[in-house]
């Protein structure tokens, strides 16, 4: 494949992830989710909060309405523009989780919504959250626990099978339940754990219902005729008002020792 190619399919890629986003943004428990996550933060106006793997930029233009100076850093650039074109008057870089561009114990806030389960190693990301945390300053961690998505079938094992194949494809799947040890382990103190499952009820989640098959039959969980059955099923499930699918998501905070 070129590189005009591999291009195009990033973009792509992501245009496809910022639906997914999107929908699951608008539901009213993400929208408690994000607000719970700043309230554990204990913003301080005028302060610098950075919010990792920022994506489109919603939770960084959320948190400059509340006084702050947020700054969004995402290692995509295709996500960055789409942050950029959303919210022209926020301050958004690019980087990774394991390498920020701020200085040693220069920002008060650190929150990572949906991102660990990516990472190889989320323990280095939380060394550089370190780092970067001034003493007293907060650390949010936000996500799902991608082995433990529930979702309404007559087929309770090939829905198993669909979803820990896609857990399987992730650096760190289960990131979610370890986010207590890891700010342990990271030496941060005052650590608290909280987990909210969001239900799904919509056609419009059908999109990540696809997703999940599609990675199991890239990954050969499954073949092809076994999830086009399963995802017919659940088509069915949405147009008769019988669709479900539920995700525990974990929220963890704690506080940068001196």
């Amino acid at each position: 494949m070129s590189k005009e190619q591999e291009a195009v399919e990033e973009r792509r890629d992501t245009e496809d992830l910022l639906a997914v986003l999107d929908a699951a943004d608008r539901i009213p428990s993400a929208t408690r989710l994000r607000a719970r996550s700043y309230e554990l933060l204990s913003l301080v106006p005028g302060s610098t909060v950075v919010d990792v793997g920022c994506g489109a930029g919603r939770a960084v233009a959320e948190m400059a309405e509340r006084g702050v100076h947020a700054v969004g850093v995402d290692p995509s650039p295709w996500m960055l523009a789409a942050a950029r074109e959303r919210w022209p008057q926020a301050d958004f870089r690019e980087a990774g989780a394991e390498d920020l561009p701020f200085a040693d114990r220069s920002v008060r806030g650190y929150r990572a919504d949906k991102v660990f389960h990516v990472l190889e190693e989320p323990g280095r990301a939380v060394a550089e959250a370190r780092r970067i945390l001034c003493p007293g300053g907060r650390i949010v961690l936000v996500g799902q626990d991608w082995d433990a998505i529930m979702i309404d079938s007559d087929d309770a094992a090939l829905t198993r099978t669909i979803v820990h194949a896609r857990a399987d494809l992730l650096g760190s799947p289960r990131a979610g339940r370890q986010y207590r040890s890891l700010l342990l382990a990271g030496g941060f103190a005052d650590v608290t754990v909280e987990v909210h499952t969001s239900v799904f009820t919509t056609p419009a989640m059908l999109s990540l219902v696809a997703r999940l098959a599609e990675s199991a039959c890239a990954d050969e969980a499954v073949d092809r005729d076994r999830a086009d059955q399963w995802l017919a099923e659940q088509r069915r499930r949405a147009e008769a008002g019988r669709f479900l699918v539920a995700i525990p998501f974990f929220v963890s905070s704690a506080s940068a020792s001196a």
